[in-house]
């Protein structure tokens, strides 16, 4: 049997055979790699270089197509990222650079099928950021099949409309796409075609998860039983945002996450109130509450399980429904478990007064703060507008608070609904 001999490195234990000490200098292999590593980190360490992509560059067209590009990664550089986010940029946008910006989409999408995604990106950044319409890139985004988002469809003029009506009927592979592009268009003649599926299921139907007309959930409306379009929705969002210049008290004040007195009945742990706030606020006026202030709590725990009901009262305060049904698989969680990692040590966000497009975080991979009152949710998977315990109506959407904005390294996103005829809120929960 070959004799092994010790690791030469003084804090290891290990040994090794001659051949591996010949070829590595008499220490064992991980300690070889780990002394290749930092010899790797350290002349990475003297020759890195700083670039700025940005330097001298002020045009904010410009400037997106720089963060829009694809910048191969390099050890021996290190890039200055820009102040702003393209969120911000995107906002920032004349009329004008818009205009720029989408010629500069069509472009790439002409020039190479590689940048494709680029196109893309670039599009649903103006249409949900921006609420641009579209409608003149639609053809060239037909011609290249791609029909994803599907909110980029949203201002379909009708020969578009009407000719993805034709071609779902038969193109299988972009069908379930289609679909998503024809809910967000939404108009009547979608309605009456959705309401013709749902009485007499196409044949390709079967091929599908769900009905066809319930591809309108994605798009933020629902068909009636009597086939009408009831919107899920409000028209307008407002950002979530930090306490900064907002008020803490008085009129159209909301706060966020707070401790609850109440317990969970059925982890025991705290309840928490995602959501205290003003009706007056213009998030919230178009509900036409008769209280001054709504709650909406849950659990924090269980909540992630599946739908939490509370009812309110005449004063807007929260309580627990007795409609709740604990899950089947809901693991056992004892109080002293309770993580309350999330919590601030005092209200840290609240809403702002100033509105913006209600597709600003329709699409949850894009890179907004997703956290809003009002508009379409980031769903991060499939669309779930709770029904009311009550009615048996789908609930109408309030807001959604993003776990990144609640804890650091914090993930999903807390959906909030309300019905107002029955007094009930509801919240959920999405993770990737």
């Amino acid at each position: 049997m070959t004799q092994r001999i010790p690791c030469k490195n003084e804090n290891c234990a290990a040994t090794i055979l001659p051949a591996t000490a010949a070829k590595t200098g008499g220490i064992c292999m991980p300690c070889h790699q780990e002394q290749e590593r930092q010899k790797r980190q350290a002349y990475i360490e003297k020759h890195r270089r700083t670039v700025n992509l940005y330097e001298n560059v002020t045009n904010p067209v410009e400037i997106l197509k720089i963060m829009h590009s694809r910048i191969t990664y390099d050890p021996l550089i290190q890039y200055v990222p820009y102040p702003l986010s393209k969120e911000q940029l995107y906002a920032s946008l004349s009329a004008e650079e818009m205009v720029q910006m989408q010629e500069y989409a069509l472009h790439l999408l002409e020039a190479n099928n590689e940048d494709e995604e680029l196109c893309r990106d670039i599009l649903a950044s103006l249409v949900c950021y921006r609420n641009v319409n579209i409608a003149d890139c639609l053809p060239q985004l037909m011609e290249k099949e791609m029909y994803d988002p599907g909110v980029l469809y949203k201002d379909a003029s009708p020969e578009v409309r009407n000719r993805i009506l034709e071609q779902v009927e038969w193109d299988e592979e972009n069908r379930n796409l289609m679909l998503l592009a024809l809910a967000w268009i939404g108009d009547e003649p979608i309605m009456r075609k959705f309401r013709e599926w749902s009485d007499n299921k196409p044949d390709w139907a079967e091929q599908m998860y769900v009905s066809p007309e319930y591809y309108a959930r994605e798009a933020g409306w629902e068909l009636t039983l009597t086939g009408n379009r009831r919107d899920l929705v409000h028209d307008r969002s407002f950002a979530v945002t930090s306490f900064r210049g907002m008020p803490l008290s008085g009129e159209g004040s909301i706060f966020f996450v707070r401790k609850n007195e109440a317990s969970c009945p059925w982890c025991c742990g705290p309840l928490t109130t995602l959501m205290d706030a003003d009706t007056h606020h213009p998030a919230l006026a178009y509900l036409d509450l008769t209280s001054e202030r709504l709650q909406v709590n849950t659990c924090m725990n269980c909540g992630c399980y599946g739908v939490i009901y509370m009812e309110y009262d005449a004063w807007g305060q929260a309580y627990w429904s007795g409609v709740n049904v604990i899950p089947e698989y809901l693991g056992d969680v004892m109080p002293e478990e309770y993580s309350e990692g999330f919590l601030p040590a005092e209200p840290q966000l609240t809403c702002s007064f100033e509105s913006r497009s209600a597709y600003y975080a329709s699409i949850w991979e894009m890179s907004q703060q997703s956290s809003q009152l009002g508009g379409h949710p980031s769903w991060v998977q499939d669309a779930q507008y709770p029904d009311c315990p009550r009615c048996g109506q789908s609930m109408h959407f309030i807001g959604q608070l993003d776990g990144s904005d609640l804890e650091a390294y914090g993930e999903g996103i807390y959906y909030m609904f309300i019905c107002t005829e029955d007094r009930m809120t509801a919240t959920t929960y999405q993770q990737s």
